[in-house]
């Protein structure tokens, strides 16, 4: 299986700021969570992480017993010129057009369908190899990103056009599941959030 690991929540996140590029480091609270993601965890044996140090600092939290890889194509969206800037800056309307054309660069960025062709990529490398964790019953991969390559991960899983993802919600500090049935990946979890009390 694969894990889909949503890093813990970041100084920006608790401003309600876009993030993109940009590198804030995890708040307290994004490190509890990041530990409280243990207890889930177990059967993992490899990991990959966005280069991004908010994704590489949770799975050496969550997983600290294991070497993570870097791996680019697990990076967050590049927002362009709205990375940072808060929420609000974008209209009701302007969030529409951005539903409405999944080509269309984020703040001259990078295009969420640019998104979705980097991770299926990968993802469809490790469908085709039979060798590889996500045909594994007891072994699994955990991966750990960002909002938008996960929920680009989901639906690849669940075959359907990319738009969807704006259906869907994603929290700090979540995993989601992708197995597999059959010759088919499948989506056993989404967002997932572990109870803090579990941080010990």
């Amino acid at each position: 299986m694969i894990i889909l690991i949503r890093h813990g929540q970041t100084v920006t996140n608790a401003q309600r700021l876009l993030v993109g590029r940009s590198d804030p480091e995890l708040t307290e609270l994004g490190r509890r969570q990041a530990v409280a993601l243990r207890p889930l965890l177990d059967g993992v044996a490899a990991v990959w992480v966005s280069p991004l140090h908010r994704a590489r600092d949770t799975a050496a939290l969550a997983l600290p017993h294991l070497d993570a890889e870097i791996v680019e194509d697990f990076i967050e969206v590049d927002y362009g010129d709205l990375d940072g800037q808060p929420l609000s800056v974008v209209s009701a309307d302007q969030w529409r057009v951005f539903e409405s054309d999944h080509q269309l660069a984020l703040g001259g960025g990078e295009s969420l369908a640019s998104v979705d062709r980097r991770v299926h990529a990968r993802l469809n490398q490790l469908l085709q190899d039979s060798e590889s964790l996500l045909h594994s019953h007891h072994r699994h991969l955990a991966i750990v990103s960002h909002v938008s390559p996960i929920k680009s991960a989901a639906t690849w899983a669940l075959g359907v056009d990319g738009a969807a993802a704006w259906r869907t919600r994603l929290d700090n500090g979540s995993l989601t599941v992708i197995g597999m049935r059959d010759t088919s990946p499948s989506l056993i979890r989404f967002n997932v959030v572990p109870l803090l009390e579990q941080a010990q």
